[in-house]
């Protein structure tokens, strides 16, 4: 359906996962790709939105783009979480749909699951009980996401899929302390407690130019830098982080989750996550054994009585492995050569206990990872210094 000419709109192109895809598709030489900063279009921004596919007028769509951040974060913008998400999600389904875009991948996450569901976590495991309460308005935003998907799909016949990637980490990753994720914060600290140790204050003047904590660069007292860094638990040779450490989680590195997104979007179609391969001319007015539905007017779907219900057409990507925050920890230090001392917090909170992700339904599309954790937490400490002399 798609060819090498075809214009793909990566939306949050410059982000984590975003910045993995529009690389993965020059790599396999795509090259008429469309990406605008934030800055360049707000995709909450309705008119905005429409003006960029009337003149754009894009093939495919990859919705990369999202309001993000950890449990802090989540914790203290709930209603931003899911206004802001529900808003780029609406504005972009629709003009997508409006302009009769061919092919629409959006990714999600796994904290669509129920904090208590059954582990490894398979697709069907969405909204059997209740979701985890410190990301409960992201990951709302998500399961609409991926139902829009799907109802787009079972209404219109179109071919929209959504993939809902584990904990993700790698180049472009977002290291700043308000609002970072697990790896990325972790791996700042016990970096940032090092070079205090060494007395190191040209290096930590870098790095709090490139990445301000609360407004604190490098330009502020040493005094007041060790003051904002303490706040988050970062002191000499001692680093303090949330929680006990023993919840378990899995990690994905981005250039996999790139390649993983780029594959399911040229390989794969909605016909084939729900088995039926005549799907499409079911949605035309014909049945599955061809015989004419009149249930249905031509170009329409609906809900179909002769597929029964039809749900949970998501795909889960990761690498089906897993390690506790307390291991994740070690690796990280070990990449960073710190020799301090890493404390948990046991009065913060944990998150999720656990969240493995079952992939079988990934692995018979032809998809598996690349990239194991502990290779991944060096590939990335290395971006990370690397980015401080940019």
């Amino acid at each position: 359906m798609l060819d090498k000419n075809s214009k793909i709109y990566v939306a949050g192109h410059h982000g984590l996962v975003g910045s993995a895809i529009w690389n993965n598709l020059k790599a396999r030489g795509y090259n008429n790709l469309v990406g605008r900063t934030h800055a360049e279009l707000d995709l909450t921004d309705q008119y905005a939105v429409k003006k960029f596919f009337d003149e754009e007028k894009p093939d495919a769509v990859v919705l990369a783009a999202a309001f993000v951040g950890g449990i802090m974060a989540n914790s203290l913008y709930r209603a931003d979480f899911m206004m802001m998400n529900m808003k780029i999600q609406c504005n972009v389904f629709s003009e997508a749909y409006a302009h009769n875009v061919k092919k629409f991948l959006f990714l999600g996450s796994t904290c669509i699951y129920p904090k208590n569901a059954p582990q490894p976590m398979s697709e069907d495991a969405l909204l059997t009980s209740e979701l985890e309460y410190t990301n409960e308005e992201y990951a709302i935003a998500k399961i609409a996401g991926l139902k829009m998907c799907e109802s787009y799909n079972l209404q219109y016949g179109t071919n929209y899929l959504a993939v809902m990637p584990t904990n993700l980490y790698g180049p472009n990753d977002n290291f700043h302390l308000e609002n970072s994720h697990v790896m990325p914060a972790m791996m700042r600290k016990v970096y940032l407690a090092k070079l205090i140790h060494d007395n190191d204050w040209a290096s930590i003047k870098v790095d709090m130019d490139k990445r301000p904590v609360e407004g604190i660069n490098g330009d502020a007292s040493q005094e007041e830098i060790l003051k904002v860094l303490a706040k988050y638990g970062i002191e000499n040779n001692k680093v303090t982080l949330w929680g006990t450490g023993k919840p378990l989680r899995e990690f994905l590195w981005s250039e996999d989750m790139a390649d993983a997104s780029v594959h399911v979007l040229l390989n794969v179609n909605f016909s084939d996550i729900i088995g039926i391969e005549k799907y499409s001319s079911v949605h035309y007015g014909a049945s599955v054994d061809g015989a004419v539905d009149r249930n249905h007017s031509a170009g329409r779907g609906g809900a179909i009585p002769k597929l029964g219900e039809i749900r949970n057409c998501h795909i889960n990507v990761g690498t089906g492995k897993e390690l506790t925050i307390r291991e994740l920890s070690e690796l990280v230090v070990k990449a960073v050569g710190f020799e301090g001392e890493v404390f948990f917090d046991a009065s913060k909170p944990d998150g999720t206990p656990r969240k493995l992700i079952n992939v079988d339904k990934l692995h018979r599309l032809g998809w598996t990872h690349k990239v194991e954790i502990d290779q991944g937490v060096k590939k990335l400490f290395d971006w990370y210094t690397e980015s401080l002399k940019a």
